[in-house]
């Protein structure tokens, strides 16, 4: 089975590759699973669609070459987990335009969330998510993991995660 880890966030600074090599690590001790890990900040998919590219996109001419290139990525997974942080209530912009630029590569596949943020978690994010990858006919795994009150890369240490893990129980 393939699993794609989605970083969504494309800041500088960002605990999102943090988070998502802490999730990779535990991922990986899977006989039964191949990991990739998809960084959104190293995809540079375009932020614009043009004006013919359409609703669905399997159904017409091929994207920009980002996107063809991260086509294969996400049509070879089985199922994703989207390591997602909370940015004014809701996830980043980065996220929802890679998912917009695709369609068929989310269907009938399970999607987990790993978010982090400040008091909530990310899981305001992940609320918001929930319901655009229903609509793309996704099947949304319940179960999160949120690491609570991390910002950045430092804040991962050994205590910080055991304090994260905890609350997210």
């Amino acid at each position: 089975m393939r699993l794609a880890i989605i970083i969504g966030s494309v800041r500088q600074g960002r605990f999102g590759p943090t988070a998502a090599a802490w999730f990779h690590t535990r991922a990986c001790r899977r006989d039964d699973l191949d990991v990739d890990v998809i960084d959104l900040a190293e995809a540079w998919l375009p932020a614009v669609m043009p004006v013919d590219f359409p609703v669905f996109p399997a159904e017409g001419p091929a994207g920009p070459p980002a996107v063809e290139n991260l086509r294969p990525w996400l049509a070879e997974a089985d199922a994703f987990v989207v390591v997602t942080p909370e940015y004014n209530h809701s996830f980043p912009a980065s996220l929802k335009n890679a998912i917009d630029w695709y369609r068929e590569e989310w269907r009938g596949k399970p999607v987990a969330f790993v978010s982090y943020g400040e008091a909530s978690g990310g899981l305001r994010a992940v609320e918001q998510l929930r319901p655009v990858f229903t609509a793309l006919e996704a099947v949304i795994v319940e179960e999160t993991v949120a690491f609570y009150h991390h910002q950045t890369p430092a804040d991962l240490d050994a205590e910080g995660l055991l304090d994260a893990l905890r609350r997210t129980s």
